[in-house]
Order: structure tokens, then C-alpha cells, then sequence
């Protein structure tokens, strides 16, 4: 069962990686334990600056929660306080992005949408189909549609439960760029590069000032980033970024 969720590190970079591809990589009850532990992982430990989430296989990202699992739940409540897989994602600390590489579907969708960034393959597919067995989705799936492509495009998709491309997805602001399938992994590593030689307590706090924009009033969100902007001025790195850039060098940064 470890097998199907990987976990590896290149430089300062984590890659997750749902590896179910024979069942569309849906998650079952361990492997959302799994997850968790990964993000646990990444959460631990200063050098890692970015995390990268994406599916094996040329056919999916994730297709959501294994429904065949579900009735292993002994009751609806038990069902409510499972591990969930998409928070545990958000719970990151550090950058994310998902690499999108096929059918992102139900707590796929969720997974993706967890995630600070979305890549898509050209072959990707997004869909919240939960309806279409007679329940919604649970792991920020409204929330995160309405935030991405405005209400009437979440209506759609939540109440008629049907797909969309990748290149509607682009459209409608759900993912940033649609790549081809061999250049999805190549473009999302080199993005995670990038973040990663970026301050990283900056980067962090950035990802925190994104939550606050929607979670907080406008004025609320303004101040609170002035207050994570003081707060990041006073760190080493921001020194070694003022000093790197009077001395026209690359900064060295350290998460201090």
C-alpha cells in the first residue's frame, strides 16, 4: 500500500505522487493517510521549499475517493471525520502545485484545487460528479470552484456534474497554462525551481496572504499583509536580499 503514494525529494523540491494509475489513481483510506504523512514531511523540514502533487500514468491526476471503500465506513459520521486527502493538502506550509496530467475528478478536482497552483496537461479533464450518485463533494469542492471560475461555472459544474476540458478550464481561471503531456513534469519542476530559490518564509507567507484574501474583508487583508510585510522584513533573508541586491549578486537565503 506505501507503493501507492510516492514520496520523493529532488534538491529542494517534494513530489507526491498518487500511484494507482489501474484505478485512476482513486484514494483509498490509507492512501489518504499516506498524504498526510507527506505532508507532515514537507511541513518538517527546511529544505523543502516547493511540493509538486501529481498523478502516475497517462490517464490521471486522481478520480477522487475509491467508491468502492465508501460502504467500509460504519456510519455517515464516521464517513465525516475520515482523513481527508484535500485538507491535508491545504494544510501545506510550503508552495504547491499540481501537475494535472489526465482525469481530475471529485476529490481529484478538490485535490487540484487544494493546491496554490494548477498545470494542466492538454489531455486533462475536470469534473465535480458527485452528483450524478446522488451526494456533493466534500473536501472544499464549492468553495473552491466558486474562487476559481465564478459562480455560474460552479453552479454548472456542480449541479449537472459534467466534464470540462483543459482548455476550458484555462479559460475559465481553474488552472494557469495547459501544456502538452510530456512537457507538464518539465514545466512544473522548473516553476518549483523557481519558487524554491525564492526567499522561502517570503514565498510561505505569500501563500498565507492568499487565504487571508479570501477569507478575510479587503481591509482586513490589507492589514494583515502589511503586518506579514514587517514581519518578513525583519528576517535575515530579507537583509541578505537588500544587501544581495545593493551588491548586485544573487542572494544566498537560509529560512532565517
Amino acid at each position: 500500500m506505501e507503493d501507492d503514494i510516492l514520496f520523493a525529494i529532488e534538491g529542494a523540491v517534494a513530489v507526491i505522487t498518487l500511484n494507482r494509475p489501474q484505478k485512476l489513481n482513486a484514494v483509498t483510506p490509507a492512501m489518504a493517510d499516506a498524504i498526510v504523512d507527506a505532508v507532515e514531511r514537507c511541513n518538517a523540514s527546511d529544505a523543502i521549499r516547493c511540493v509538486i502533487v501529481t498523478g502516475a500514468g497517462e490517464r490521471a491526476f486522481c478520480a477522487g475517493s475509491d467508491i468502492a471503500t465508501l460502504d467500509a465506513y460504519e456510519t455517515p459520521w464516521a464517513f465525516r471525520n475520515r482523513s481527508d486527502y484535500c485538507d491535508a493538502i491545504r494544510r501545506l506550509l510550503k508552495p504547491s502545485i499540481a501537475a494535472v496530467n489526465g482525469y481530475a475528478f471529485g476529490g481529484g478536482l478538490e485535490t487540484a484545487m487544494s493546491c496554490d497552483i494548477r498545470l494542466a496537461s492538454a489531455k486533462a479533464v475536470f469534473a465535480a460528479p458527485e452528483v450524478k450518485l446522488g451526494w456533493i463533494g466534500g473536501g472544499g469542492m464549492a468553495a473552491g470552484l466558486a474562487h476559481s471560475v465564478g459562480a455560474s461555472n460552479a453552479a454548472l459544474m456542480l449541479m449537472t456534474g459534467d466534464p470540462i476540458d483543459a482548455g476550458k478550464a484555462e479559460r475559465w481561471g481553474l488552472v494557469s497554462e495547459v501544456l502538452a503531456p510530456d512537457a507538464l513534469m518539465p514545466r512544473a519542476r522548473a516553476l518549483a525551481e523557481v519558487i524554491a530559490a525564492r526567499a522561502p518564509i517570503a514565498a510561505e507567507t505569500a501563500k498565507a496572504n492568499i487565504k487571508a484574501a479570501y477569507a478575510m474583508s479587503r481591509e482586513q487583508a490589507t492589514e494583515y499583509e502589511r503586518d506579514l510585510q514587517t514581519i518578513c522584513f525583519g528576517t535575515a533573508d530579507a537583509a541578505e536580499g537588500r544587501a544581495a541586491f545593493k551588491e548586485k549578486r544573487a542572494p544566498v537565503f537560509r529560512r532565517r
